[in-house]
Order: C-alpha cells, then structure tokens, then sequence
C-alpha cells in the first residue's frame, strides 16, 4: 500500500471557514495537476482528509430547493444557525455539534476514476464504523448516505453525503450524526426527502458516544476501505 493521506482535525469551525480551506487544497491540487501535464517531471499531488465539527448551519447544494429550508431569516438568528448555498451536489442538509464532518480533498486519479465507486465507498465506512457499536447500516435503493432500518417500515438516516468533483480531485463529503440534536432537522425537508427520518448513534443507542473514540474508528475505516496510509 503506497496512497498516503495526509489527516488535519479542524476541530469546531465556522462553516465558511472550512469552506475556504476546502477550495484552497481544492484549487491548489487541480492547478498541480494541471501543470503536471506540460511538466517534463510531475510533482504527487496530495490528498487530504479533514475531520470537523460545524456550529449550527443548514448549506444547499446546487440540485437543491430553497424551498426545503422551513426557516426565516429572523428564525434562523434565533436558532444561532446560519445557511449556505454551496457548490456541492445534493439538496439541503444541517451541519451542527456531536455531527462529524469528514472532508476528504482526494485526487482520484491515485484511487479510481469512479465517483459513484467514491460515494459507495465512504458509504462502507460509515457503515462499518457504527457496526462496531451494534448498529445495523445499510443503503436504500436511489438514495446516497447511509441508513438505518433502511429496509423496513421507518428508515432513517443516520450520514448524509453531498460531493463535488473536478479533474478527479474531490471536495464536500459527510455529515455523521453520531451526538446531534436532531430538532435541528426538523426546520429543513433533509436532502429534499419528506417521507423519511434522520437519526444518530445516541438516538439508536440511548446514550451519548465519545465524539474522538468514533471519529477514530471512522478515520481507520476510510484507510481500509480506501487502502491508504497516513501521513
């Protein structure tokens, strides 16, 4: 196994903030690729896989409807949320405490030329990790994220997905409920989907999980299912 992955916990941060250093990494791992091309030696590019935790916020892909978020400006201040259209795929989604946030700003050309390979994948992860909480995952036919229940009366997702590729080279990533407040789900049409819930790993558990011990199993699961090393 020779693919490296360089890992940077960003802890709580301001959506926007996160965003920027996204784009940044983004940007600067497209233009090396794109000067890999005339370049007589090409310089690796970097992969990068960003963990965090987000205050309240609610962003909107580019295939989503503003219609989806229930709240007001002045509703939205008094739930000390802020909202985001953003350049990802996907409909709307809520970011907030006790939900990790994975961004990996991975060059796919080093992995697989296959973005629906991509999403399956950090799908498998998200699965195995809360599978070693005994906690069933699973998927539903046409819909991306990871579920619970997901084949019976009541499913309900507990990890949302929304990406975006260029030249290979990925940004955006998941939202993992493991300690959310869920209420916060209650002011959005999640992912544009009405008919279903959202859940997190304290709900399915009935106790609160420690945060660093999951995104750890997390962290591990993306190596192995991505065959990579840290750096």
């Amino acid at each position: 196994m020779n693919r490296k992955v360089a890992f940077r916990d960003l802890g709580v941060i301001d959506y926007k903030e996160a965003w920027d250093l996204q784009e940044e990494l983004f940007a600067k791992t497209i233009q090396q690729k794109i000067a890999n091309r005339s370049a007589e030696t090409e310089k690796e590019t970097e992969n990068i896989l960003l963990f965090c935790e987000h205050p309240h916020v609610y962003t909107l892909g580019k295939s989503g409807s503003a219609d989806h978020l229930l709240l007001n400006e002045k509703e939205l201040r008094e739930k000390d949320a802020t909202y985001y259209k953003i350049n990802r795929g996907g409909d709307i989604t809520y970011h907030g405490p006790g939900q990790l946030v994975a961004y990996p700003i991975f060059d796919l050309d080093h992995f697989f030329s296959d973005i629906h390979k991509y999403l399956r994948f950090l799908e498998e992860a998200v699965i195995q990790t809360i599978a070693e909480y005994g906690i069933e995952g699973g998927r539903v036919d046409g819909l991306t994220g990871v579920w619970v229940g997901g084949d019976g009366p009541n499913p309900r997702k507990i990890c949302a997905m929304g990406v975006k590729c260029s030249r290979w080279v990925t940004m955006h990533g998941i939202g993992f409920n493991i300690n959310s407040d869920l209420s916060y789900f209650k002011n959005i049409v999640p992912c544009g989907i009405d008919d279903k819930d959202v859940t997190s790993m304290e709900a399915e558990l009935g106790r609160k999980l420690d945060f660093k011990e999951v995104s750890e199993v997390l962290k591990e699961k993306l190596a192995s299912q991505f065959e990579y090393q840290y750096i």
